[in-house]
């Protein structure tokens, strides 16, 4: 099916490390190593910082050039005023060098911030708020039985600002300069050990190239540390389309530190993409216990 069809299906429709049945949890519940972001909120009072190194390697068919880089991931996230709600400020830095396969052109590098975006998500509905599953004492078979409300999803709203430097940026046309917005969808199933999360989103539509993409991220918890994930990432637009595929896995090394590991690959010749990255996720757990007492 195409990825087109796809993203017009769904989009109407992240990575955690965990099962989180409320904002707050015991454990820090990070967004890597994967690029979707889960439905939940870090919870009011908690910091977060998770950052990353990158190392990959590119070739293109039709430019005749090959290109490595190396690069840095960042998101800050803070969780305030409400349960649901999170600010974050996310990025990245890049370098490349560029080497042509054919002529006479030297090799040539550049660097700098790609983009840079700030944001606010906002969780709308959690299907397992006020609600407590009950064991049926009369029927084993009933307790066993399929439980529907595991088909409804968390679903949160994302919101944010764009930011890409004038001054001779290499890595996106002058028409996508300034700020511009962003919006994002975001589902989020938990099924014990496993976590789904679907991100929709829709960026720099008021620009002369939006870019319209999705983002589907399955997480397995083997055991309270260690967990497993694989992702598949469509991106649609004028500047640049592909689907990626990412998959790696995390160590949960105490409740509020987490590292990872991760690779990347493509599908395509232009340019065919192969990219490796170590993570690091801490928090500051500033959240107050008396907001965990059920309220009368």
């Amino acid at each position: 099916m195409p990825a087109k069809l796809i993203f017009s299906l769904t989009f109407l429709f992240c990575f955690c490390t965990q099962q989180a049945k409320s904002q707050y949890t015991e454990t820090l519940n990070s967004n890597r190593p994967g690029q979707s972001q889960g439905a939940f909120a870090v919870g009011r009072g908690v910091f977060q910082a998770e950052v990353g190194a990158t190392m990959g390697k590119e070739s293109h068919n039709l430019l005749n050039t090959e290109t490595d880089n190396i690069g840095g991931e960042f998101q800050f996230r803070y969780g305030a005023i409400k349960e649901q709600l999170e600010f974050n400020l996310s990025g990245s830095y890049l370098y490349e060098e560029i080497n042509p396969t054919s002529g006479a052109t030297e090799p040539y590098s550049h660097s700098g911030f790609p983009i840079v975006t700030a944001g606010v998500k906002y969780l709308l509905y959690d299907p397992y708020k006020n609600y407590e599953e009950k064991i049926n004492v009369y029927s084993y078979h009933a307790n066993r039985a399929f439980k529907w409300r595991t088909l409804i999803p968390a679903v949160s709203i994302y919101s944010g600002a764009n930011y890409v430097y004038e001054d001779n940026n290499p890595f996106l046309p002058e028409s996508q300069s300034g700020f511009t917005p962003k919006v994002v969808a975001i589902t989020q199933h938990n099924w014990g050990r496993w976590v789904w999360v679907n991100n929709f989103i829709y960026d720099q539509f008021l620009t002369d190239y939006p870019t319209k993409a999705w983002i589907t991220t399955m997480t397995h918890s083997f055991n309270p540390k260690i967990a497993a994930f694989a992702e598949f990432q469509v991106i649609m637009s004028d500047i640049y389309a592909d689907d990626l595929f990412r998959f790696g896995g995390a160590y949960l090394i105490t409740k509020d530190l987490q590292v990872d590991i991760s690779a990347l690959i493509n599908f395509k010749e232009t340019p065919n993409r192969q990219q490796l990255g170590l993570g690091l996720s801490y928090r500051l757990d500033f959240h107050s216990n008396d907001e965990l007492l059920p309220q009368k």
